[in-house]
């Protein structure tokens, strides 16, 4: 605790999985309240012990986000590269600046693998975004007819003579 790795207002992730805004620092314990509104007590000997991410440490509370997603083989690169831009500038809860990205990152087994990153004012608010980003790029897709492969698998079954 003399680190002091954290303070009062900061939003944390320990190890052990809980994770939310730090409420008070006591002598010996700590306690943070998550986004479902629970607060928790952690012994600060649990807490001196566990790794600590402090997502509200650092020079802003801003957030980077990653989206993974897959296209088929024989989509048009640049069709995707657009699209997603399109959808990470037009949400409301996506910082213009510094502006998302779309990285064409792997050759997947079944698909072409892009990552759409951009930032968010508050940690808090990556599932809430990510959803409705996710949400966007799948009726994207739809509309525009790109489709987002999944694994498939031909079984041979072999026949044995009697």
């Amino acid at each position: 605790m003399a680190d002091s790795p954290y303070k009062e207002g900061d939003y944390i992730n320990l190890d052990t999985g809980e994770r939310g805004y730090v409420k008070n620092i006591g002598l010996r314990s700590t306690r943070i309240m998550t986004r479902d509104d629970i607060e928790i007590t952690i012994p600060n000997a649990v807490i001196a012990n566990s790794k600590i991410i402090n997502e509200s440490g650092g020079p802003y509370e801003m957030e980077r986000v990653r989206v993974n997603l897959s296209v088929a083989y024989g989509t048009d690169i640049q069709l995707v590269r657009e699209l997603l831009m399109n959808i990470a500038c037009s949400s409301d809860e996506v910082c213009n600046d510094p502006l998302p990205r779309v990285r064409f990152r792997e050759f997947g087994d079944s698909g072409l693998i892009f990552q759409l990153l951009f930032w968010i004012e508050k940690p808090e608010m990556r599932g809430r975004v990510t959803d409705s980003i996710n949400e966007m790029i799948y009726k994207k897709f739809m509309d525009e007819k790109i489709e987002i492969p999944f694994p498939q698998r031909t079984l041979h079954i072999k026949k044995q003579d009697e």
